[in-house]
């Protein structure tokens, strides 16, 4: 009996380590390309430091492979990094070299690193980690490091399209100094003021986004008609 116990085990602790971290990818990368297209609602709150931008209501619209669009009346900060770009890297595998971390628990749910590693120089993304829920083939965390947006950091948390891989909330931790702005907003950062309080803000390095998706409209058809940019 103790025997037949110590195989299962041994079973089961080799299933868990022959996977590699391509072959992980690979099965992230199927469940995304599964996604044809998507509308869905987002609000977004921002908290970057010298620049106040209510909170916001916007409806995104993505459509494989980098169909991408935003809707909203107003002045909206919002990353492609999580949406499109890392996704989009990740789909050609010749581009990276992919190799496996420490485990790391986020959120009560245990994740493996996986260090992405570009193949050339001068693409525009760096370096990527990613730490991947394996029992649901979800990424929880990713930290992408590029040329023109330095570091970024994003947290995921899945609701009910859990099994799709779309997230519920997606929360951008952002270099302020090296994050692209909307020109609209980027000269109050560089703003000078007497005011103590304003001086010890001006001096925080980070800012975060938090998108809240809600309404997932999955495999509709999108035209392409919907990305077409209209005439003023």
């Amino acid at each position: 009996m103790k025997n037949t116990l110590l195989l299962s085990f041994l079973f089961l602790a080799f299933g868990s380590f022959s996977q590699t971290a391509q072959s992980v990818l690979d099965k992230i990368n199927k469940k995304y390309a599964e996604i044809k297209d998507y509308t869905v609602d987002a609000k977004v709150t921002a908290d970057i430091p010298m620049i106040k931008i209510l909170p916001s209501n916007v409806k995104i619209y993505f459509k494989q492979k980098d169909k991408f669009k935003i809707e909203s009346k107003g002045i909206v900060i919002l990353p492609k990094q999580g949406f499109t770009e890392l996704n989009n890297f990740l789909a050609n595998k010749s581009k990276y070299t992919a190799v496996f971390g420490d485990s790391l628990v986020i959120r009560t749910v245990q994740t493996r690193l996986i260090n992405i590693i570009p193949n050339e120089s001068n693409g525009e993304i760096i370096l990527a980690k990613i730490w991947v829920d394996q029992e649901n083939m979800v990424i929880m965390r990713s930290q992408i490091t590029t040329q023109t947006n330095g570091t970024v950091k994003i947290d995921y948390t899945y609701g009910d399209q859990l099994k799709k891989g779309l997230p519920s909330v997606m929360k951008f931790e952002i270099d302020v100094k090296k994050f692209k702005m909307p020109k609209s907003v980027a000269s109050d950062i560089n703003k000078s003021s007497k005011d103590p309080k304003k001086e010890k803000e001006k001096k925080r390095t980070k800012g975060t986004i938090t998108i809240t998706l809600s309404n997932y409209k999955v495999n509709t058809g999108l035209s392409d008609a919907v990305f077409k940019e209209k005439k003023k």
